[in-house]
């Protein structure tokens, strides 16, 4: 009877929100659910905030937002990897402090694994997926070796926060736990789901149902993680232990420097609120947003924005102007999210059409529609940057830092498994012949052997130094150090 009641009431709650909305439809096949579906739509009412739904309705549903951009776009300053002539000062003092910051527990990481392996043919969250060339280490388990080494290095904790989705938490914790936390403490290793937004029939403005008892619900975009580390409260859990910076990566790139101090050191030496990596982009059309100074502040403009005179533009050097290409490599701090946060969440949402399944009233038959059908709605964290009153860019080198694996294999397919194999076996040997070891090419100049480093041996090929290394390395030959 108790249960009865309650559901009675907060049907009655729900549906008061959803109607006075014109969104009742939501509860169409309410009467007919047992207890448990009663529950879960129930559940997934209460979790969206349909006020702000409703006003994002009229705003970017029914209306599709134009881009304004300003006629003040400018290409944003960077620091280069090496330091200009008279910097070197300042880059040893960054150096130092990115080290200190990092030794003192200053300093965590955090990885955005909202998404599933789909599109690379595999069957679990991205995170789970076999990375490496010889001993197929998750991109999961690259990131845990990357952060035990950085805690040996230092003697310091580097706490783990993992942003999932409602679609792959319970998998990606059930991964963790299997694998004993990939050999870090499980008391520094948290995991959360982002959150979620409806999708919206882009003709009706109405909500998409899934199921009888489930809404069409999809994540909020990257931005979204920088609610999840408030509403989570990550951001409290940094706070009890004295976390000051942020190191913000996605999860599909085994390369990326998890934990760099130079870019800490910079990041915070310059009192940035939030602070990005840049790769020189290919082409004047290479699908990476570009950081630009708009109005005086640090904005990524996306790739199919910026208009095709600014993008072929070049300088006296006879380089691209506007070169600095967004790989969602940032830092952040502690402060920058809470106040980001407070007084309701600050990023502004961006429409996305995309072909979203639905279920149909009349015959309660699923619908996998062929064209563009429902407006999904997601924030984007580079959102984030012109809100910043200090933001600073620092260049990566791809061939170091940049391996993705987006797409399945396939013949001239970029950004693949076989892609980042041969960039992390070319990475490794660089940092071999920079230790005097003899190491095979191919015409093309990649490495003729597959070689894999341990991230657990070694982050750099200072790193190797301290390592027993052959002089040679055969044709064809497998080397695992």
């Amino acid at each position: 009877m108790e249960q009865d009641a309650q559901f009675k009431n907060r049907f009655a709650a729900a549906l008061s929100t959803l109607e006075a909305l014109g969104q009742e439809h939501v509860l169409h096949f309410y009467a007919g659910l047992d207890a448990a579906s009663k529950e879960k739509l129930l559940d997934q009412i209460e979790s969206v905030d349909w006020e702000e739904l409703s006003g994002l309705i009229e705003s970017h549903v029914k209306v599709k937002p134009e881009v304004h951009l300003s006629e003040d776009i400018e290409p944003a300053p960077w620091y280069p990897s090496v330091p200009a002539e008279g910097d070197e000062k300042k880059y040893e003092k960054a150096l130092a402090l990115g080290h200190k910051l990092i030794k003192d527990g200053r300093v965590a990481a955090f990885t955005v694994a909202g998404g599933q392996g789909t599109r690379l043919g595999w069957a679990g969250p991205k995170g789970t997926f076999a990375a490496t060339p010889l001993r197929g280490v998750t991109l999961f388990g690259c990131f845990a070796e990357y952060i035990r080494h950085v805690q040996k290095k230092y003697d310091c904790t580097v706490p783990w926060y993992i942003m999932t989705s409602p679609l792959n938490h319970t998998e990606t914790v059930k991964f963790f736990e299997e694998n004993e936390y990939l050999g870090l403490d499980k008391a520094n290793v948290m995991l959360f789901p982002q959150g979620m937004m409806p999708a919206v029939d882009c003709e009706s403005g109405k909500v998409l149902l899934q199921e009888v008892d489930s809404i069409a619900l999809s994540p909020n975009g990257h931005g979204g993680s920088l609610k999840a580390l408030y509403t989570s409260r990550a951001i409290h859990d940094m706070r009890q232990r004295g976390i000051q910076h942020i190191s913000y990566v996605q999860v599909d790139n085994p390369l990326v420097k998890l934990i760099d101090p130079m870019f800490i050191g910079l990041h915070a030496m310059d009192e940035s609120e939030m602070s990005s990596k840049m790769l020189p982009k290919r082409d004047p059309f290479e699908k990476l947003g570009n950081f630009c100074k708009v109005d005086d502040k640090v904005t990524v403009i996306e790739y199919s924005d910026l208009p095709d005179e600014l993008a072929v533009q070049r300088g006296d050097d006879g380089e691209l102007k506007f070169l600095a290409g967004s790989v969602a490599i940032h830092a952040m701090t502690v402060d920058f999210v809470e106040k980001l946060n407070k007084g309701g969440f600050g990023l502004p949402f961006h429409r996305a059409d995309k072909k979203v399944p639905y279920l149909d009233f009349e015959t309660k038959l699923p619908v996998n529609p062929e064209e563009p059908n429902g407006v999904k709605l997601e924030t984007f964290v580079f959102d984030a940057l012109p809100l910043c009153e200090v933001s600073i860019v620092y260049e990566a080198l791809r061939e170091e830092e940049f391996a993705p694996i987006k797409n399945a294999d396939g013949p001239g397919v970029l950004d693949s498994p076989a892609t980042s194999k041969q960039m992390q076996s070319d990475r490794a040997g660089r940092w071999l012949e920079a230790n005097g070891v003899d190491v095979p090419r191919d015409a093309h100049g990649h490495v003729d052997a597959m070689i894999e480093i341990s991230q657990v041996t070694a982050v750099d090929a200072e790193g190797l130094a301290k390592h027993p290394l052959p002089e040679k390395i055969d044709r064809g030959a497998e080397i695992l150090l």
